[in-house]
């Protein structure tokens, strides 16, 4: 059964050669909970599984009486090695829930904190994009993603031209601080925004909603750096214009998306077609997170 955006269009903002369209909610959010970086500030925490830890999987402890999101390419840092979510996990109030995750630090097995850390960005729509394929046919699945992450960040850092000593993802974003910082300038949030379109001028389009408000404000510098890192060889070029955007929405509401058992609660939204991927979760019948890819 397709799914149809509870969003709106805004004015896209435009900035060499990159388009930035945001959302805004059709109605007010039911749902509520806390994003991980909220969480993490009020006694969240996310740690290995044990004194040996396990690559594909971390824990989540939540002490809170509220629910907790994390977000799908969210990265987390520390610990034996920085890892990224591979889906949307909404973590039940005062739980601890295992999650499934991908290194994103192939160079590194040693502890350098008791738990991770929230990074400043989301990995970047083309390695979530390679990572969500490999995961569609059961997105629990514990290390289906890991050689393909590990290649995309691989042939992002030779691109990019930056030799990381423990071949970290995040290093991708240090090198790049300047860049970034210039950029995400442009694309400031806008009160009320629950998400956002990116166009890049090759026409290659991502999408990011978010239920609350005030959720995705939480997001927006994290989901615009990862945005922006795809960008950087891409700059000034001519802009590809909203089109892609009624394209990819066209194809949303068309496509099927598989519902099936979460990480925690609510159900896993997914779909793969060779034209667009969408990875999300609902709860309840609501939409409470998506990410679209064409």
């Amino acid at each position: 059964m397709p799914i149809t955006l509870p969003a709106q269009l805004d004015e896209p903002t435009v900035h060499r050669g990159i388009t930035v369209v945001p959302l805004y909610p059709r109605r007010d959010p039911e749902a509520a909970y806390a994003t991980l970086a909220d969480g993490l500030r009020r006694g969240v925490r996310v740690t290995e599984t044990g004194p040996d830890g396990t690559v594909p999987e971390l824990v989540v402890e939540n002490p809170l009486d509220e629910r907790v999101l994390l977000y799908d390419g969210e990265e987390l840092t520390g610990a034996k090695q920085n890892r990224i979510l591979n889906l949307t996990v909404l973590v039940a109030p005062r739980s601890v829930t295992p999650i499934p995750v991908s290194c994103v630090e192939a160079g590194r097995w040693r502890m350098r904190s008791a738990a991770f850390a929230a990074a400043e960005h989301t990995a970047g729509p083309e390695l979530r994009l390679r990572k969500a394929r490999m995961l569609a046919p059961d997105p629990l699945v514990r290390g289906a993603a890991q050689s393909e992450v590990w290649r995309a960040i691989d042939e992002q850092s030779t691109r990019r031209g930056v030799s990381s000593p423990t071949a970290a993802h995040a290093d991708l974003f240090a090198h790049h601080r300047g860049a970034l910082h210039e950029l995400r300038e442009a694309f400031p949030a806008r009160p009320g925004q629950c998400g956002v379109i990116l166009v890049l001028p090759d026409g290659h389009t991502c999408l990011d909603y978010l239920s609350r408000p005030d959720a995705y404000a939480d997001h927006h510098r994290k989901l615009l750096d990862g945005y922006l890192m795809d960008a950087l060889d891409q700059l000034d070029r001519p802009a590809a214009g909203i089109e892609p955007v009624n394209r990819m929405l066209h194809r949303l509401s068309l496509v099927p998306l598989s519902r099936r058992r979460s990480a925690g609660l609510g159900t896993d939204l997914r779909a793969a077609t060779k034209l667009i991927a969408a990875t999300g979760l609902e709860l309840d019948g609501e939409l409470l997170q998506l990410s679209a890819y064409a």
